[in-house]
């Protein structure tokens, strides 16, 4: 099988799912979900008329003497109320507690009169009482179909009556770090390397739209590798995402994993760099897996050139955005695949970050995104295709 180029692989990543179905999620979990269809009030908001502040609910005039509680008040008539107390029967408006004070009257009896803090007209027909659906009328649109929802918006469904939100698919992922050489912390002895994936590939599937629901490692057996493929039922994925082992040496199982499972490989490599060994697979029970290579750059470029169009199509997102941008260097030509490079603006221009091995994080961690140079290189000011960093 020849390599995809690029662009075709990006393509072919997008083209292959079908977006994820919708479904409702507890309120719990709906932060940064997708909103399918409008949100109406189920409810009035408020549902009943209440106090704004803190004093006492009055009718008629003053002076007032006290109701009994649960009591229609007429005029003349009040009773002590809080903050978002229900109004009661008859009540014409709230007299805050700095407005009023009560006394005494011939009779020994306390009643309510307008305290020296009170203000002219204190208080007006209304004053101090939120009215029912002041905020929302029951079926109301609270909010709007497509928007990504924050910490503000669940709070307002809540309000709104609701104990659930209809929300676009959400992908889940697994991912599966192979590699006896890898070391969890600490510092690696020679032939050993640090783990370098678990800090990152969390952080980046999250940015690209997929939710982490496990992380699991392999030794470099296609037994392991099998076990740690197979499916949760605990914690079901969509997509798998593993990180080495998609070459061709002895070490290397992914691919005869993947035909043991009966999968198709639909990606088997790209014509680019770095990221070569990049791999597309999908499992008999309708998982993705995309075999990510072994080395830190080379993984994050073809996460971004693969994952991401994958994890977008399946969360109904379009494909993800290319832009252009001038080149701030000559690049000489290199015979064969599509080089993905690092770069940082400089006064405007792209220029290639350094240390951009594809072992190396030095480059990327200092990179504004990522610039398409063809094979045959480019030209200084030439316009050349680039996407951004999903952290940026």
């Amino acid at each position: 099988m020849l390599p995809h180029t690029w662009d075709e692989a990006r393509a072919l990543a997008y083209a292959l799912p079908e977006a994820l179905p919708a479904h409702p999620v507890p309120l719990a979990e709906a932060m940064g979900r997708i909103l399918l269809g409008d949100l109406q009030a189920l409810n009035p908001m408020p549902h009943y008329a209440s106090s704004a502040m803190d004093g006492w609910a009055v009718a008629g005039s003053p002076p007032w003497i006290f109701a009994q509680e649960g009591r229609r008040l007429v005029a003349g008539q009040a009773i002590p109320i809080v903050t978002g107390g229900l109004i009661p029967a008859g009540a014409k408006a709230v007299l805050r507690s700095e407005s009023g004070q009560v006394k005494n009257d011939d009779d020994g009896l306390p009643v309510l009169v307008l305290g020296p803090e009170s203000r002219p007209g204190e208080p007006k027909n209304g004053q101090h009482i939120r009215p029912v659906a002041q905020e929302a009328a029951l079926a109301e649109v609270l909010i709007k179909s497509g928007t990504t929802l924050n910490p503000a918006h669940i709070s307002l469904a809540a309000l709104g009556g609701s104990d659930e939100l209809h929300v676009l698919g959400k992908p889940m992922v697994k991912l599966v770090l192979t590699g006896d050489e890898v070391i969890a912390s600490g510092i690696p002895e020679p032939g050993a390397v640090r783990d370098a994936f678990s800090p990152l590939l969390p952080a980046v599937v999250t940015l690209l739209g997929g939710q982490v629901v496990g992380l699991e490692r392999a030794n470099d057996t296609l037994e392991s590798v099998l076990a740690a493929l197979e499916e949760s039922p605990d914690n079901p994925a969509d997509v798998l995402i593993t990180t080495g082992a998609t070459g061709n040496s002895s070490a290397d199982f992914l691919r005869r994993a993947i035909a043991a499972m009966g999968g198709t490989i639909h990606i088997n490599s790209i014509a680019m760099r770095p990221g070569h060994p990049t791999l597309l697979a999908e499992l008999p029970d309708g998982r993705f897996l995309v075999g990510l290579p072994g080395n830190p750059l080379a993984a994050v470029v073809a996460l971004l050139s693969v994952a991401a169009p994958l994890l977008a199509k399946l969360g109904s997102a379009p494909m993800p955005d290319t832009f252009e941008v001038p080149c701030g260097t000559p690049i000489k030509e290199f015979q064969g695949p599509t080089r993905l490079m690092p770069y940082r603006l400089v006064y405007g221009l792209a220029s290639p970050c350094a240390h951009t091995d594809s072992a190396m994080m030095r480059g990327l961690a200092a990179a504004d995104g990522i610039m398409v140079v063809p094979p045959h290189g480019a030209k200084m000011g030439e316009t050349l295709t680039a996407f951004a960093l999903p952290w940026k």
